[in-house]
């Protein structure tokens, strides 16, 4: 069974008094240790698609599941839940607390989850993501490169199904962004995780093993390599 499946999924904003179509008819299923690409200009609905997948968003029609779970018939407990414990979020912006030590910036999720396991899993993410040692630094002591690390690092504490990474890569330098790529790509695969990716990059989406082109919200074609 895949883990995320989008089933004829529309998306509609009101705008204005107008109605504005973001998604329309999306099909797409993505499995554990998949890494998919959304490629296309902006405004193409790649942003939208990541937010319906992670149930920040619902589709106006069509339907979105988690590992089966229609996120539209969720109640704020359920959706809770399944945010918490099965999907993890990598922004551009790293979305990091400045006033935290790396390691508590890490463990956040873990005390959101009331759990109290958290000490050796925050310091097995981070030695995977080559962060030993800088625990106790603060985001503003780290390189872009490595906050992103410990983003990522955060995002896969608790273990998620589903990792959606929007333009993760879009505030580094060529050189670490593709390091960034590599750890994606390697981490996918070992924590047989469903990752899906936006990026306005053709270097970044060929890392991929599928690349999914929308263009006016719509697919346009999937590409697999």
């Amino acid at each position: 069974m895949a883990i995320l499946s989008l089933q004829n999924v529309s998306k509609e904003y009101v705008t204005d008094g107008q109605s504005v179509k973001a998604l329309s008819n999306i099909s797409l299923e993505v499995s554990g240790g998949e890494f998919v690409a959304l490629v296309g200009r902006s405004g193409c609905g790649k942003s939208t698609l990541l937010n319906l997948a992670g149930a920040m968003d619902f589709p106006t029609s069509g339907k979105v599941e988690l590992e089966g779970e229609c996120t539209k018939d969720l109640d704020d407990a359920g959706l809770t839940r399944l945010r918490r414990n099965k999907v993890g979020f990598i922004f551009q912006s790293f979305q990091l607390l400045h006033t935290l030590k790396v390691s508590e910036n890490v463990e956040l999720p873990l005390l959101l989850a009331g759990r109290s396991d958290g000490e050796s899993i925050v310091r097995n993410r981070l030695a995977a993501l080559e962060l030993s040692g800088l625990e106790d630094r603060y985001a503003h002591q780290l390189s872009g490169g490595q906050m992103q690390r410990v983003a990522i690092a955060r995002a896969l504490v608790n273990s998620p199904k589903i990792l959606l990474a929007d333009e993760p890569t879009g505030n580094l330098d060529t050189a670490t962004g593709n390091i960034i790529l590599q750890l994606l790509r390697k981490l996918t695969t070992e924590t047989q995780t469903a990752t899906i990716m936006a990026t306005h990059s053709v270097e970044a989406a060929a890392i991929a093993d599928a690349v999914v082109r929308l263009r006016d919200g719509k697919i346009e074609e999937i590409i697999r390599h």
